[in-house]
């Protein structure tokens, strides 16, 4: 393990440097800074593992996950060490919060920010931090309700969730993306201005490719048993997410329109979601029961033919659950929709009017981007409530059913915690990774594109 702090104290130093240098301060003193916070901190995670996953007789796959463990804790160090120390360190920083004794101007000590926040960080590390050290110790072990003995495991619970294999769903996307960023490098050296078009259809295509070749590479690592897990969640989280905010948009600009009454529509559109997820799961069960439903008795009426029965089709139960979801998220969605619709400029729009702008071009090219700050923060909170919360209506409505078909990440970690509480812990960790990844891209790619102002 030897190499391993070598190479982690290595980053540390060059993080270090290139962070204060890029501050303007002293690259060797950021490297003296940060250097042992990448060897000291793989010890956040290989200290409750013991090292095991390196011991002679581990297999690969421990070995694999052991290095992505001591990799996650180094860079969490050197991460936080770096971050603290430059705004210590920099001027205008947590470290000179003196006003520098202007006549008139308020003074206060650089520590009263730090008192201030007390209060705040003792209920995280009481109500946040501390159960989730508690889910890592308890994912090391086998924790079976009601046995007096916890045995440690290492990382077995981990490595029963991986099944690294090479897919063909892999590799097409794979071979696909990297035809896009060769044709795309050619495009960009011999750009014309007939080909910009074509470079940036390519660009488009190429983030494309790399959104699907990374999914396809995630569910290649899982094994049989959690890939289906995988799979299920992203379809359901994409359905919601992406289909509810298309309805709610359009919902939200057709009450907005100078209407009679408009203030109740609006009103009855945002109350539902008030209710809880396994009351949506159980209104939607009601709704599409196939016995006494009234979806059912809808559809024989006014259709020769016989409802599917979505308790044992894959497919339309996947659908129920999905419509039940963005049902309850809807009014979320319209509320916000609504309020930003109420900040775009009514001049802007009529003077593309005047300039012959239609419908869709003012849509396209003035409304949506004015909306752009609140589809961002809608996209980051329906991804949290699609990944966390659905599983309450998946519950009442499907039970996970048919045949797993409509089991999420959420479910399946209530049911393995049945068994082993520690199986649910890895699964619960390994979750919260898959959503700190998805948050950390739509930072990264959609950030870059939300316009603040008119």
């Amino acid at each position: 393990m030897l190499p391993l702090f070598a190479m982690t104290a290595v980053a540390g130093a060059l993080v270090g440097r290139a962070v204060w240098r890029s501050a303007g301060l002293s690259g060797r003193a950021g490297a003296l800074i940060v250097a042992p916070a990448g060897l000291l901190g793989p010890l956040i995670t290989m200290v409750p593992l013991e090292s095991c996953t390196f011991e002679p007789e581990r297999g690969l796959m421990d070995n694999a996950v052991g290095t992505v463990a001591f990799a996650g804790g180094a860079a969490v160090a050197i991460a936080a060490v770096a971050w603290i120390g430059r705004a210590l360190s920099s001027p205008g920083g947590l470290g000179n919060l003196d006003s520098g004794g202007d006549s008139g101007t308020y003074r206060h000590r650089p520590l009263m920010p730090w008192l201030l926040l007390v209060p705040t960080l003792t209920i995280l590390a009481v109500f946040l931090y501390w159960p989730l050290v508690e889910t890592f110790r308890l994912s090391t072990h086998l924790v079976r309700r009601g046995a007096p003995r916890e045995p440690f495991v290492c990382v077995d619970n981990y490595t029963a969730l991986l099944g690294p294999s090479l897919e063909w769903w892999f590799v097409v996307p794979a071979a696909a993306l990297l035809v896009a960023a060769v044709a795309a490098h050619v495009a960009r050296r011999h750009a014309r201005p007939g080909l910009d078009d074509t470079a940036n259809r390519l660009a488009r295509l190429r983030g494309a490719l790399v959104v699907l070749t990374v999914v396809a590479a995630t569910a290649s690592v899982f094994g049989p048993g959690y890939r289906p897990v995988f799979v299920t969640t992203l379809i359901l989280t994409s359905g919601t997410v992406l289909i509810g905010l298309a309805v709610g948009l359009g919902i939200a600009l057709l009450v907005s329109q100078p209407i009679r009454g408009r203030s109740i529509y609006r009103t009855l559109l945002v109350w539902p979601y008030a209710i809880s997820p396994p009351i949506a799961g159980i209104l939607f069960f009601v709704i599409f029961d196939p016995l006494t439903g009234i979806a059912g008795h809808i559809w024989e009426t006014l259709t020769p033919w016989e409802m599917p029965n979505y308790r044992t089709d894959a497919t339309l139960a996947r659908v129920v659950v999905i419509v039940a979801s963005i049902w309850k998220t809807l009014g979320f969605t319209i509320l916000f929709y609504i309020a930003g619709l109420q900040n775009v400029s009514t001049q802007m729009l009529e003077a593309a009017q005047m300039d012959g702008a239609n419908a869709w071009q003012r849509f396209r090219h003035f409304i949506l981007p004015s909306l752009t700050p609140i589809t961002f923060f809608l996209i980051v909170t329906n991804v949290t409530y699609a990944f966390f919360q659905v599983f309450g209506t998946i519950a009442y409505l499907t039970g996970g059913g048919p045949s797993g078909a409509t089991t999420d990440a959420m479910t399946s970690i209530i049911e393995v915690s049945t068994g082993n509480i520690g199986d649910g812990a890895a699964g619960s960790l390994v979750l919260f990774a898959m959503v700190l990844a998805v948050t950390a891209w739509q930072f990264r790619a959609t950030g870059r594109r939300v316009h603040y102002g008119a």
